[in-house]
C-alpha cells in the first residue's frame, strides 16, 4: 500500500528518493509510529517532502491515497459529487421546528449507516448525506443538529461536527480604531513597580540631596515605574467569532499596548489539549495546554475572549470538538485553566440578552463561576475590577 503512496508521489513530480521512503519505513517501525491519519500525515510530509513549495501537491496526493486505503478496508469515503450544492430547501419556521434532534451518540451512528448504505447523490431530502435540504449530513440546508460535510455553512450554525480543515487569520493588534475605550477599562488592571535600571531622575530624592549638600547638585536616579501585572490572553476565533473581528482586534490592539507582560494564544469555541500562537495551525506553532499550564505561574491572569456559542457536546462529551476526536470534554480543560489561574474572566463579545437562550453559554458561565462579562465599558470595567483583587 504504501508502494503505491510512493508511485503516486512520484508521479505527481514530487521528487521522492529510495532512502526517503526507507527512512519513512523505519520511522513506522519504531516506538515512534503515528497511531492517527493525522500524524502520519505530518511525519510522511516531514520525510519525504523538502521543499514547502510542493506541499500542496503532496495534500491533493495524500487525499486521493487515503481515499483509496478507505475504500479497502471497507471504509467508504464521501465522493464530492454527492455535495455538489444544486438545490436548496426552503423550510418554513414551523417545519424547522418539527426537525428532531438525534443526540451525540444515534448521531454517530446514523452518519456510519448513511456511509455504508448510500449510493448515490442526494439533494433536498431529509436523510442521506446531500446538499440543501434537512438532513443532519451534508451541507447547505438546515438541521438543528448536524454534522456538516464538504461545503461552507449556511449561515443557521447549528453543527455539531464539521468535516473540514479549517483556517482562521490571526487578530491584528496593529489595530488602532476604537481602541480608546478599551485601554481606559483595561487600566483598572494595572500595578505599578519600579523595577531594572535607574534611568530616571528622582526629583524630589534630588533636591533633597542638594539641599543637604549646600546647594551642591546631588543627582538621584530611581527605575522607571512600570505595570508588573501578567496577563495571559485566549481568544477563540473562526466561525460565530468572524461577527466580532473588529471588536477583538480593537480589545487585543488595546491590551498589547497596555499589558508589558501579556501572552496571546489562539483555539477555537473551546480549550483543548493544545492551542496556537497563531492560526495558521501549524505544528510548530502548536503548544499543548498542558505545557502552557506548565509555563505560566498562578501569578498570572486570565482572559478568555468568545462568544461561548457551540454545541454543548464540545463542552460536555469526549470527541464533541467541532474539528477533532478529543479524549477529554472541553469543561474537563476549563476546569483544569481555573484550578491554575484563580484570577480568570470571560469575555463575551455576544449581546448580554442573548445569553439565556444558548445553552453552551450557560454551561460556560457555570464553569466559569458566573464570570462572564459583556464586552461594554461597564462589562470591562467590572472584569478587571474583579481581576484585580
Amino acid at each position: 500500500m504504501l508502494t503505491d503512496f510512493f508511485t503516486q508521489l512520484r508521479a505527481a513530480g514530487i521528487p521522492v528518493s529510495i532512502q526517503e521512503y526507507l527512512s519513512l519505513l523505519e520511522l513506522l517501525c519504531s516506538p515512534a509510529a503515528p497511531i492517527s491519519t493525522e500524524e502520519f500525515y505530518h511525519l510522511a510530509r516531514m520525510a519525504l517532502v523538502k521543499d514547502e513549495t510542493r506541499y500542496d501537491r503532496f495534500d491533493q496526493v495524500f487525499a486521493q491515497f487515503l481515499g483509496q486505503w478507505q475504500q479497502r478496508a471497507g471504509q467508504q469515503a464521501i465522493p464530492e459529487e454527492w455535495l455538489v450544492q444544486t438545490f436548496r430547501k426552503h423550510l418554513t419556521d414551523a417545519e424547522k421546528a418539527a426537525l428532531q434532534k438525534h443526540g451525540w451518540d444515534r448521531l454517530m451512528e446514523m452518519l456510519r449507516e448513511r456511509l455504508a448504505e448510500q449510493k448515490e447523490r442526494h439533494a433536498g431530502g431529509n436523510k442521506w448525506i446531500g446538499t440543501g435540504g434537512s438532513s443532519p449530513f451534508g451541507h447547505g440546508g438546515y438541521h438543528p443538529e448536524g454534522i456538516r460535510i464538504g461545503g461552507p455553512s449556511a449561515g443557521n450554525r447549528t453543527a455539531v461536527k464539521v468535516w473540514e480543515q479549517r483556517h482562521y487569520r490571526d487578530y491584528d493588534d496593529q489595530q488602532a480604531l476604537g481602541t480608546r475605550n478599551f485601554k481606559m477599562a483595561l487600566r483598572r488592571l494595572r500595578r505599578f513597580a519600579r523595577q531594572g535600571a535607574q534611568t530616571e531622575l528622582d526629583m524630589p530624592g534630588t533636591i533633597r540631596g542638594t539641599a543637604e549638600q549646600a546647594g551642591l547638585l546631588d543627582l538621584h536616579w530611581m527605575p522607571e515605574r512600570h505595570n508588573t501585572v501578567k496577563v495571559l490572553m485566549l481568544l477563540d476565533v473562526g466561525g460565530s467569532m468572524d461577527d466580532h473581528i473588529a471588536r477583538i482586534e480593537a480589545l487585543f490592539s488595546a491590551a498589547r499596548s497596555e499589558f508589558k507582560h501579556l501572552e496571546v494564544f489562539y483555539f477555537h469555541n473551546c480549550v483543548y489539549e493544545s492551542v496556537w500562537r497563531h492560526n495558521g495551525r501549524q505544528r510548530d506553532q502548536q503548544l499543548s495546554t498542558w505545557d502552557m499550564l506548565r509555563t505560566y505561574g498562578e501569578d498570572w491572569r486570565l482572559i478568555l475572549v468568545g462568544d461561548a456559542s457551540m454545541s454543548p457536546y464540545e463542552l460536555l462529551y469526549p470527541g464533541g470538538s467541532i474539528e477533532h476526536n478529543n479524549e477529554e470534554t472541553g469543561a474537563t480543560w476549563l476546569q483544569r485553566l481555573l484550578g491554575q489561574w484563580p484570577h480568570a474572566v470571560w469575555l463575551n463579545p455576544e449581546p448580554a440578552g442573548s445569553w439565556p437562550y444558548r445553552q453552551s453559554i450557560a454551561i460556560v458561565r457555570e464553569l466559569m463561576h458566573e464570570r462572564m462579562f459583556a464586552m461594554t465599558m461597564e462589562g470591562l470595567e467590572q472584569a478587571m475590577r474583579l481581576l484585580s483583587k
